[in-house]
């Protein structure tokens, strides 16, 4: 009798799925908006899973630095990641189109753009192996100055803070002397009269304290860097397809919810700079006709050298408006 109550028991028990576990790794600290909202998404996976796949988030480097993640990903070392797209560009020259300055002005304009960029990023993970998962920007790019600006005209004799050959580019065309400081830096740099202005996020700007020496802050969202999270092709595969839908349907729902907060958390920032003591506007009508000019002559120079594939995103996006 026994025998078989035990063999009723496993013919009605239902079938359980041995639990999968992803590692994902991030370079980024624990109490940014970005791990918050992968930490959201993996609790979201798992929950919908009904725990067949766990997602262990490792931030602030801790399982790879920022630059190996892609990389450790497509070699199966770790099951997931994430990385900013810039970091991309040496294998896939259109991640870069996010940081082509002043093209893109507003989080419109950045949604328009990663829906034109997003079939060619999946394109080029597909080769390596990967899958895009979602991706999320980062507050604009504003300018921060001592002083007030008009136009580009003021620019020059200033030093202007620079921490790559975009920023230095940007601050040569404007007649600026390019200085590279450290963002951790940056107000000694102020303090000792090195800097006369710089390009980064208000965001950035508050959890750097540089009012001070800075008085004035431009919201001319030179550019909005974004975040993309990705996972391991043959890790997604191996998933029973309902967890693979669970998977795919968080991820939509981390983009959307990236999203709004970025936009909101740069709203918040400018506040913050605001209630510091620091003029806030938008760049003046002479300065911000000048910095879209050299939007275009950034866009055409980018889309030369990174060649036709660059068309797919800058021909409909200037002209299928």
């Amino acid at each position: 009798m026994k025998t078989f109550v035990l063999l009723a028991a496993l013919v009605v028990a239902p079938v359980v799925h041995a639990q999968a576990v992803w590692k994902l790794a991030t370079g980024y600290r624990a109490e940014s908006f970005h791990t918050r909202n992968v930490q959201q998404f993996a609790a979201e996976v798992e929950r919908a899973a009904q725990g067949a796949l766990r997602i262990e988030v490792h931030a602030n480097n801790s399982l790879f630095k920022l630059a190996e993640i892609p990389n450790a990903v497509q070699q199966g070392r770790a099951e997931a990641g994430e990385t900013i797209m810039t970091s991309l560009v040496g294998d896939m020259p259109i991640a870069g189109a996010d940081a082509v300055p002043f093209v893109v002005r507003t989080y419109a304009d950045a949604r328009r753009m990663w829906d034109l960029q997003r079939p060619l990023i999946e394109g080029h993970f597909a080769q390596r192996g990967l899958k895009a998962l979602y991706a999320v920007p980062w507050p604009p790019q504003g300018l921060f100055s001592i002083a007030p600006v008009k136009s580009a005209a003021d620019f020059k004799g200033t030093r202007m803070r620079t921490y790559n050959p975009a920023t230095v580019r940007i601050a040569e065309l404007l007649g600026a002397t390019p200085v590279d400081v450290p963002m951790v830096e940056v107000n000694q740099a102020l303090a000792a009269g090195k800097l006369d202005s710089m390009i980064t996020s208000a965001l950035t700007g508050v959890e750097n304290q540089v009012w001070g020496q800075i008085k004035q802050y431009y919201g001319i969202n030179a550019w909005f860097p974004k975040n993309i999270v990705f996972v391991n092709q043959k890790a997604f595969d191996a998933l029973p397809p309902p967890v693979r839908q669970s998977v795919t349907q968080a991820a939509a729902e981390a983009e959307s919810r990236g999203w709004a907060l970025s936009e909101s958390i740069a709203q918040e920032s400018v506040g913050e700079l605001q209630r510091k003591g620091i003029q806030v506007g938008r760049a003046p009508a002479e300065l911000d006709a000048e910095l879209k000019r050299l939007g275009e002559r950034f866009s055409r120079e980018w889309v030369q050298s990174v060649g036709n594939e660059a068309n797919k995103i800058f021909i409909p996006y200037y002209f299928q408006r």
